[in-house]
């Protein structure tokens, strides 16, 4: 069998903490910015982590 590939366009998008815990850029940044209000925008700026219910189903798509 051969080795299952890294998903390329995941492993962009995400990136592991220190401590194991996988950090993700928020969505709705850029498109229709002008409509979005200032302070939406920053909160948008900040990284978060990906969700619990997500974890299992993204590390099993970044072990390439």
């Amino acid at each position: 069998m051969p080795k299952m590939k890294t998903k390329r366009a995941l492993a962009k998008r995400v990136h592991e903490t220190g401590t194991g815990k996988l950090k993700r850029g928020h969505a709705y940044t850029s498109h229709l910015a002008p409509r979005k209000t200032h302070k939406q925008k920053v909160h948008l700026r900040k990284s978060a982590l990906i969700s619990h219910s997500d974890y299992k189903r993204i590390k099993e798509l970044l072990q390439g």
